[in-house]
């Protein structure tokens, strides 16, 4: 009898990708942040004046930012290949609280993006779960950049991306939390991570 594949529950944002997000950001202001150059997970709230707000959100309406994203390193080939032994389900939130009316732009871009990036054989668009409450689902590993996501899940084997905005996060934190964090550098974060789960079929195997 063939083994259960077990369940990964993705996200999208700065864990797959970092969207074109900053870029457009960096149109919009004549600037050139990068983004080692912040350490809020809300760039928009760090880089743009307050009274600027309802100008960059008529900026944005009719802008893709996930028609160029920067793919993390390593990202692609990871779960592509990891999706010949996990179940992948891309869980991701797709609104914009600045701009709650037109958040159907970031709906359609993710998707899209996920369309185009994997094949139907590894990660079908069935398995695509847009949604702002990712407390509500379990898989057997989720993986997120925010810890306050991971704390909210009943998934057993928590997985925190590195991130721009979460390397201060203390180790005791993190075993308080029942989460694994492999490194803090997000360049390196998909090589660890891979390494992580293909370890964990090694032992299941020879649990059998």
């Amino acid at each position: 009898m063939e083994k259960r594949k077990e369940t990964i529950l993705l996200d999208i944002d700065e864990v797959l990708c970092f969207s074109g997000y900053l870029e457009l950001v960096n149109e919009f202001l004549n600037t050139n942040y990068t983004i080692d150059d912040f350490s809020d997970y809300y760039i928009d709230e760090a880089a743009i004046p307050k009274e600027k707000m309802g100008e960059f959100c008529e900026f944005m309406k009719n802008r893709d930012q996930y028609e160029n994203p920067m793919f993390l390193p390593h990202a692609i080939e990871a779960i592509k290949n990891l999706s010949k032994y996990y179940n992948i389900y891309p869980l991701s939130d797709c609104r914009n609280n600045f701009d709650l009316k037109n958040s159907g732009r970031i709906f359609k871009g993710k998707f899209e993006l996920l369309y185009r990036t994997f094949s139907k054989e590894e990660i079908p668009s069935k398995n695509y779960i847009f949604t702002g409450s990712k407390g509500l689902f379990k898989g057997d590993i989720q993986i997120d950049d925010l810890l306050s996501n991971l704390q909210a899940t009943s998934s057993p084997t928590k997985i925190l991306f590195p991130s721009y905005h979460n390397k201060e996060i203390s180790e005791e934190t993190l075993i308080e939390n029942g989460v694994i964090m492999p490194t803090r550098d997000w360049r390196r974060g998909w090589e660890e991570i891979e390494k992580i789960l293909l370890k964990r079929l090694e032992m299941r195997k020879n649990h059998e």
